[in-house]
């Protein structure tokens, strides 16, 4: 009965009508109050109906040191639920409410009995219960009702991008991002991801120019390879000239080094990334490759393991009021190909895009390379998702590859 419950839960209708007071975790045994919790958090976080996968991939994600037996239990317990079937809304409604009767009636009976027997420090308590239930042992509840002034509204739904991208043929479709917002950006190997974020973070009018505190975190390259892209992106100088003049170069990069960290982060996982951000209150922090901070314990397949991740990275942006670059490797579909599309993100080609605020993804042309010729330079930049303004559709621009700059 009580996985039936659960999943009537899952439901954001119901789980409104009987949130809290009236829904009290210890209606539900001790293992399976642990998944009532986490619809608790879901239903904070994303306001919307879920499904028992997307309950199973967040406990899953917010418990990395579950032992193998402990993922056993769960994974079993997640298989029953989905099995169940939500109770009618009628049958659910007084199920839970003949539960939640007995609850408080237990309490009651037992403060009465404690008074009866000599415990005078349970009179308040036992007060206090009877005062805050009726005789339908309804809660009486004080709701501290969320703010719609006109001012809070148009604070909140601000459509004014805080960081602005510094490459005019992306910005002419989307000024930017803020706070909160999860940016997914794919491409395949040797298209230039790291030169990206490198180039909108770095160069000149990018993200640390404008104020904001980065965090890179980097698990495929090493930090110093990485660090070697972010130097030449903001001095505008190759490698070869910035030795030759050293002192001009430190001039151009010391502005921006101020406003970027980088780490190493191989072997770390979600939960240290929130943690990075719990210490540090980055603006903005870049996962170098994001999948690769996923836990796969307790998952039955990997593109289950990456959507838990993502929902995780876009959980860890709203808590820490931060924005959150995702990159990632695109699959052997969208080799040679310019016009690209959510299905080609590796690994999982719903679950990660579904969490994103915005998605990028980075093509170059299907050329074929001739001994002592230049590579192509050209860049396609799709956006195959965007919840910030709703365009969707292509622009180019070009790579420099020895500054690790994207121009027009």
């Amino acid at each position: 009965m009580e996985l039936s419950l659960i999943r009537s839960l899952m439901d954001k209708e119901f789980y409104d009508e009987h949130r809290g007071a009236k829904c009290p975790d210890r209606l539900f045994s001790k293992d399976v109050r642990k998944i009532k919790q986490s619809i608790d958090k879901a239903m904070e976080r994303y306001s919307r109906s879920v499904t028992p996968d997307e309950i199973e991939a967040l406990f899953m994600t917010a418990n990395p040191t579950f032992t193998t037996a402990q993922k056993a239990v769960y994974s079993g317990l997640f298989n029953r639920v989905k099995k169940e079937q939500a109770m009618g809304t009628d049958v659910a409604q007084e199920v839970l409410s003949k539960l939640f009767q007995q609850v408080i009636g237990e309490d009651i009976a037992n403060l009465g009995f404690d008074y009866v027997n000599g415990d005078r420090s349970s009179l308040e308590p036992l007060r206090s219960l009877l005062e805050k239930y009726g005789d339908d042992f309804t809660p009486n509840l004080n709701i501290e009702w969320d703010d719609i002034d006109m001012d809070t509204l148009l604070e909140k739904n601000d459509l004014e991008a805080r960081w602005s991208f510094n490459i005019p043929t992306l910005t002419r479709v989307i000024e930017g991002i803020n706070a909160g917002h999860l940016i997914e950006v794919g491409a395949r190997p040797n298209t230039g991801k790291t030169s990206f974020h490198a180039s909108l973070i770095a160069s000149p009018s990018g993200f640390a120019h404008q104020g904001a505190n980065c965090i890179i975190l980097c698990n495929e390259e090493s930090a110093h390879r990485v660090g070697a892209r972010y130097l030449t992106a903001a001095t505008g100088m190759t490698m070869q000239e910035i030795r030759k003049n050293p002192s001009r170069a430190r001039d151009l990069y010391a502005p921006v080094k101020e406003r970027i960290k980088i780490k190493d982060a191989t072997g770390r996982d979600m939960s240290w990334v929130e943690s990075v951000c719990k210490s540090y209150k980055p603006d903005l922090v870049l996962l170098d490759m994001g999948d690769k901070f996923a836990t796969t314990g307790g998952f039955a397949r990997v593109d289950e393991a990456l959507k838990a991740n993502a929902i995780y990275a876009r959980q860890i942006a709203k808590q820490h009021e931060c924005a959150m670059f995702y990159m990632s490797q695109l699959s052997a579909d969208a080799e040679g190909r310019i016009e690209l599309n959510q299905s080609m993100m590796e690994g999982s080609r719903t679950g990660k895009a579904a969490e994103a605020d915005l998605m990028i993804l980075i093509a170059k042309n299907p050329t074929t390379t001739v001994e002592g010729q230049e590579e192509d330079t050209e860049r396609h930049i799709n956006i195959v998702k965007n919840k910030l303004t709703g365009w969707h559709g292509r622009v180019k621009c070009n790579l420099e590859y020895r500054t690790a700059r994207y121009v027009l």
